[in-house]
């Protein structure tokens, strides 16, 4: 039956949300190809056909890609997220896109690339990571791509291609290094790369000396198949002597290298528990020598414990060893016993290696016992000779503060006493020399004592009649000798006069208070 012309309006009003609903939003869709470049998306857009083969998102503001967020394209062949803001990539962000042949990174702010960021991509062909802010590619980084034939990687900032770098590019044809910061590289790092038909090194600040004597060689002998004519032009940026000419037109005998010298001072250092410690080691050579920094084990020790770090530059953290040119800073924060040891510094160039020991000690005195040593038996000192922890000594810092300041102020109290009571008794001293006015100055004479005031309970007799505070007597000056005599048996010598010594009963002797 026709339908009419209302009929078949509605029916297609019906069909079109159908077709909007294959295809996300301002995006275009056709065959198995989806454009969405240029729209401003932070995000890859949900919608896009499961069966997609070819996905232009270029020219965006996609950070980052979300997990999950390319889960649904297990059919794409080809991606392209050029000139977005990706500034890193999760390990396994491709890995749902086995059939992937051909994915371009270039022109995002890409800073590292981790050793998974490419699993799952077995069939890759052809990586676009240019124009990026790449510094430096590790061990294994591309390991996940045994069928990638072009890696473009000019235009970035790297710095350090490791030897490991390429491992497992056994079928990579063209590799685009040019316009990096490249100062040199090392045969093992081009050594996985045998299916290797174009090489790209040009406009990179190459370091002359004897660790590009292979480069020089290599390409002389036949590597030069792989150069243009414009790629041979590798021209030296250092050292300055060098600086300008072409790698093939410099002599061997001009690419030297200066065995790295090593200084660290002091060789033995002692540190208190919970201090920080930096200790410098510096190293000279050319080239600028690689220093890394590590404790020695002891022998029964697996691994080492202290955790060390460089400051400036340094590839590695906490308890793993790191590089930095020029001059390494051992850091140890909060130390422990466990820091206690050797320790190595190494500066290594291509012209050798050196090494120069250090010693750190840790000073375990104010380390606080876990179990608080027990008080002796009171038995053990004497009753009422309680010691009192002085100002400084350890166990007066091992009080609280509250306790410490009671002390202190104890202390001050009983010192101003003392200087009172001097003060008093020397104040006495003078009323009494003003009153009396005798000879003596001040002095006691005592007469015709038969028996003498020389015990102390005499003395004490003595002091209530004449009101004075204490006496001493100085048996060594009589005042009225009358020659000599016995002393009576009941009376001793005093104390602090001196065993042995007789007083003559009708001799006077001065008393000083």
């Amino acid at each position: 039956m026709a339908l009419g012309a209302p009929a078949l309006l509605l029916l297609l009003l019906l069909l079109l949300p159908l077709r909007a609903a294959g295809c996300p939003g301002a995006c275009r869709c056709y065959s198995a190809t989806v454009e969405c470049g240029a729209l401003q998306l932070r995000v890859v857009p949900l919608g896009i056909p499961p069966g997609t083969q070819t996905l232009f998102l270029q020219d965006n503001n996609i950070a980052r890609l979300e997990p999950g967020a390319l889960a649904p394209l297990a059919a794409l062949r080809r991606l392209y997220l050029h000139n977005n803001s990706l500034r890193a990539l999760e390990a396994g962000a491709f890995r749902a896109q086995p059939r992937l042949l051909e994915l371009a990174l270039t022109s995002n702010q890409l800073r590292t690339l981790r050793s998974g960021a490419f699993a799952g991509l077995a069939q890759l062909r052809v990586l676009y990571l240019a124009g990026n802010q790449l510094a430096r590619l590790l061990d294994f980084t591309f390991l996940h791509l045994p069928r990638l034939q072009e890696l473009h990687l000019q235009e970035n900032s790297i710095e350090l291609l490791e030897d490991q770098a390429l491992a497992g590019l056994s079928s990579l044809a063209l590799l685009d290094l040019s316009r990096n910061q490249l100062g040199t590289i090392s045969r093992e790092a081009l050594q996985p790369l045998a299916s290797l038909q174009v090489l790209r090194l040009t406009e990179n600040p190459w370091r002359c000396d004897c660790a590009l004597h292979w480069l020089g060689a290599w390409i002389k002998e036949g590597g030069q198949r792989l150069l243009t004519s414009r790629d041979r032009k590798i021209m030296c940026a250092e050292p300055p002597r060098l600086a300008l000419q072409s790698l093939l037109d410099v002599s061997h005998s001009s690419l030297i290298c200066i065995p790295p010298s090593v200084h660290v001072q002091p060789l033995e250092l002692t540190a208190n528990l919970g201090e920080d410690l930096r200790v410098a080691c510096q190293a000279s050579g050319y080239p600028q020598p690689l220093v890394t920094w590590r404790k020695v084990p002891q022998p029964r020790e697996g691994r080492p414990r202290a955790q060390a770090q460089l400051e400036g530059g340094a590839l590695g953290l906490g308890g793993h060893s790191a590089s930095d040119t020029g001059s390494g800073m051992l850091f140890l924060s909060n130390i422990t016993l466990a820091h206690a040891g050797k320790y190595e510094c190494e500066a290594s160039n291509a012209g050798g290696a050196a090494r120069v020991p250090f010693r750190l000690l840790v000073n375990a005195s104010l380390q606080q016992p876990q179990q608080p040593a027990q008080p002796p038996p009171p038995a053990a000192r004497p009753a009422g000779r309680e010691p009192r922890p002085e100002v400084g000594s350890m166990a007066f810092r091992a009080l609280g503060l509250a306790t410490q300041t009671a002390i202190a102020a104890a202390i001050a109290l009983l010192a101003l006493t003392a200087l009172l009571l001097v003060a008093m008794i020397c104040r006495r001293r003078r009323r009494r020399k003003k009153a009396r006015g005798t000879p003596g100055e001040g002095a006691l004479f005592v007469n015709d004592y038969s028996d003498g005031p020389c015990t102390f309970a005499q003395l004490e007799e003595l002091r209530d009649e004449r009101g004075h505070e204490m006496f001493v007597i100085n048996r060594s000056k009589p005042l009225f000798a009358e020659g000599p005599a016995e002393a009576p048996a009941d009376c001793g010598s005093a104390e602090g006069a001196g065993p042995g010594l007789r007083v003559p009963p009708p001799v006077a002797y001065e008393i000083h208070c």
